[in-house]
């Protein structure tokens, strides 16, 4: 028994076609598919399919012969796996991850921060909700995140950048007018209220909101800056949202600054204190580069 026998029933297994499988997966012939499976049925001992002019089906044996040959496949490719990384020099991994959007603006800092070291680490780049972020960072998945300085985890955080909210709107509504929005211009529009999911947005315009004596019903929950410009031009609602919106904003919704005294909210770095990756070291000893590069 060879492993093309394996990996040959495997994929009519899935297909459920020895014509599908020889075509899309195997990129052989129908006929020579036939042959090699069953010359595997002759030195197993047993039918493995059934066959039908609808296709083929596993029998007894070949259902309980498929969970083994998955997992034969699986430990070759395993091996195989440990044989590559063996043979090349060790590369340590830093694993970046990004508040959803912010990415666009600070993986080329973060990067040239890092330019020295590129040669000898592999990073990885992943983009999530806040909270999520800040999970990934407490439970050793990633190095070091841009997100919200989000409460409840072990984790030490460093400001890197201080954004103003501001109002977005469908691009032809009657405020577009305005050169800035007072609290009670969004007195009786549907309101898109940042969800729990995005707890500090959330808490931010949440006070704002209470400190200009405004009174609103939120209509709609969002997690994310995408969902909340779609609600806007779908719903032609009003949303309060970070200004780095205004990098990613389609040509059907647009943005106003607040009048007088915005809220902000902070994009932090965070870590878990407990890393004792020599990356991670060297970036947090580079890091005021960022604070540079955000203000010119």
């Amino acid at each position: 028994m060879e492993l093309r026998h394996l990996r040959y029933f495997v994929a009519v297994a899935e297909t459920g076609s020895l014509t599908v499988a020889a075509e899309r997966r195997l990129h052989t012939s129908q006929p020579s598919l036939s042959r090699q499976i069953r010359d595997l049925e002759d030195e197993v001992g047993a039918e493995l399919f059934n066959r039908s002019a609808r296709g083929v089906e596993l029998t007894a044996a070949g259902k309980a012969f498929l969970d083994h040959a998955r997992l034969a496949l699986t430990q070759v490719d395993a091996a195989i796996e440990a044989a590559r990384r063996a043979a090349q020099p060790t590369k340590q991994v830093f694993a970046l991850g990004f508040l959803t959007g912010q990415e666009m603006t600070w993986l080329p800092r973060a990067m040239q921060v890092l330019r020295d070291e590129l040669p000898n680490i592999d990073v990885t780049v992943s983009s999530h909700y806040s909270p999520d972020l800040a999970d990934a960072l407490a439970r050793g998945k990633l190095d070091l995140a841009f997100l919200r300085a989000e409460p409840g985890f072990d984790l030490d955080y460093r400001v890197v950048s201080r954004e103003k909210l501001v109002v977005l709107m469908p691009s032809d509504h009657p405020l577009t007018e305005r050169a800035a929005i007072r609290p009670g211009d969004l007195v009786g529009e549907p309101f898109i209220m940042a969800s729990n999911k995005a707890r500090v947005l959330h808490e931010v315009i949440e006070r704002y909101l209470q400190q200009s004596g405004v009174n609103i019903t939120p209509e709609h929950g969002v997690d994310n800056l995408a969902m909340a410009m779609s609600l806007v031009a779908s719903t032609r609602g009003l949303a309060l949202m970070p200004e780095y919106a205004n990098n990613l904003l389609p040509w059907s919704v647009v943005s106003r600054p607040l009048e007088g005294d915005a809220p902000t909210i902070d994009l932090v770095i965070g870590y878990s204190r407990s890393n004792a990756s020599p990356v991670l070291k060297l970036f947090l000893s580079r890091a005021d580069e960022l604070m540079v590069h955000a203000a010119t």
